[in-house]
């Protein structure tokens, strides 16, 4: 059980509330602009919005386990049933960060040889890094978080470089401005994805105390915010681009 005073309470109970909201409003705004790009790119943009939509539902349920697990601003994190329940982050990212990187690959539109050669990789690669992670987060020993967490970045590094060799290898003939577009998406995807470590690395140590609880949480909710809505607004950026490049005209 942990005790947080009025101020933590409140930020992650606001936290949760602007990861929720954000979600919603990316899917809908993603959804919204299919008539803005060319078909072929739209598939990148349905992908986005999945995304949004599974991260927008997990949300709400972690919203609702934060709420169900909280008494007099004590949150029970035992593990036992009717505590928080973490899982839905692992779920969450479980599912939407092959589709990520999947829209990476989508909006590009590469020959079908090469954009199966890069999903067969990445997303094996982001399932392993996904469910290596796990079973560190729930550890409450420190070994045993240490060792998932240099599990789960071993997929990482190999993502790393299959998106910044290999996938660079096909941007030479991209339109005009989309292979510097592509290369700031993948440095996006560097610096969010770096902050889940840090959040990570905030919980370690034995038993949660308040502080690190309320600092991976609002960790966690920054970094899906930031790899997902703005990830997602980046994908629409380029299909956009490569579209107009193609002949669509920008009023459309």
């Amino acid at each position: 059980m942990l005790k947080l005073d009025s101020n933590q309470w409140n930020l992650i109970y606001n936290i949760f509330s602007f990861g929720l909201v954000s979600m919603l409003a990316c899917t809908i705004y993603t959804l919204v602009s299919q008539q803005r790009v060319l078909a072929k790119y739209r598939n990148a943009l349905v992908m986005s919005s999945m995304v949004t939509f599974i991260a927008g539902y997990h949300y709400m349920r972690i919203f609702n386990s934060f709420n169900e697990s909280s008494a007099d601003m004590t949150v029970n994190v035992s593990g036992a049933q009717g505590s928080f329940n973490e899982a839905y982050r692992y779920v969450d990212w479980l599912l939407t960060v092959p589709l990520l990187l999947v829209e990476v690959i989508a909006v590009l539109a590469l020959a079908k040889e090469v954009s199966r050669s890069l999903i067969m990789r990445l997303v094996p690669a982001s399932a392993a890094m996904i469910a290596l992670g796990y079973p560190g987060e729930v550890s409450n020993d420190q070994n045993t978080q240490v060792m998932f967490g240099v599990l789960s970045t071993l997929p990482f590094l190999y993502i790393l470089y299959v998106l910044f060799v290999e996938l660079g290898k096909s941007l030479d003939r991209q339109p005009a401005g989309v292979a510097e577009t592509v290369g700031r998406l993948r440095l996006l995807l560097i610096a969010t994805w770096g902050v889940y470590p840090i959040s990570y690395i905030l919980g370690m140590g034995g038993d949660a105390t308040a502080e690190q609880f309320v600092g991976v949480q609002v960790g966690y909710t920054i970094a899906d915010v930031l790899a997902k809505c703005v990830f997602g607004l980046t994908i629409l950026k380029i299909a956009r681009m490569k579209s107009i490049a193609e002949g669509m005209k920008e009023d459309h």
